[in-house]
């Protein structure tokens, strides 16, 4: 896993999904499961309306809270549906997810806009997990390597290395978010370790110290061989964070 000063994280992307009484027994499920936390850190990141009930079921136990999204506007205003960063702080989270592909892909996010998230989180703050991967067309022309050095690139052009050193990458292959296909481990290790050396580049120091997540389809039959590579500090997972079972099967194989 990594190196050993990297502390695995596994984030439970939750999307559009969830009620609260689901929520709330999916939550005591994994609290109950989670022990002392131990070798890897467990991030739930809810949709915005249940954020403030999660804070209160995780309240002393060491499972950390996220957001999916923020704005990019880091003062108040007039932004009706927008929900700041300092907000988020405001009711417990931690980390917010920047740059996720359904925000790309769904509702026409640039780079330029991840890039102000990534800032907004900052400032107020939060950690940014980051994200970044290419589509199955851009992989079969392939664009991988170049998709990727674009995104993680725009955030060092604007913000320079030392932002990433107060941050998260998830590496997720369009490809393979929801559709049941999953990167090898050989694929994933191959972008994470692109992904270092961009960083590595300019700072070795940060480049050591960050987490990159892998995203796509992780399940607890493939997690611990994903998790052994060593450039993959852990995993951003979707629907497999709704099953409490499965998604401690996924956190302990991280916890090795």
């Amino acid at each position: 896993m990594g190196v050993g000063a990297r502390t695995p994280i596994v984030a439970g992307n939750w999307k559009m999904n969830g009620a609260l009484n689901a929520s709330s027994d999916l939550v005591a499920a994994l609290v109950a499961g989670v022990g002392e936390g131990g070798d890897a850190e467990m991030l739930l990141c809810p949709p915005f309306v249940y954020l403030d009930a999660a804070a209160r079921w995780i309240e002393s136990t060491p499972i950390a809270l996220g957001a999916q999204d923020l704005a990019s506007e880091v003062e108040p205003g007039a932004y009706t549906g927008e929900v700041a960063g300092a907000m988020l702080a405001d009711v417990g989270c931690t980390h917010v997810i920047v740059g996720h592909s359904e925000r790309r892909t769904l509702y026409g996010e640039t780079d330029d806009q991840v890039v102000a998230k990534f800032r907004a989180a900052q400032s107020a703050g939060l950690v940014p997990i980051l994200c970044v991967g290419e589509t199955l067309a851009e992989r079969e022309d392939a664009d991988t390597a170049a998709v990727v050095t674009r995104q993680v690139g725009a955030v060092l052009d604007v913000l320079g290395v030392d932002a990433l050193g107060e941050a998260v990458v998830a590496y997720e292959p369009v490809w393979a978010i929801g559709t049941g296909r999953t990167a090898t481990p050989d694929q994933a290790q191959e972008v994470h370790a692109l992904i270092r050396a961009l960083i590595g580049a300019q700072s070795a120091t940060i480049a050591g110290g960050l987490r990159i997540l892998y995203g796509g389809s992780v399940k607890g039959a493939n997690a611990a061989e994903l998790f052994a590579r060593e450039d993959i500090d852990g995993g951003l997972i979707g629907g497999a964070s709704l099953d409490a079972s499965e998604f401690l099967t996924i956190f302990h194989a991280a916890s090795g």
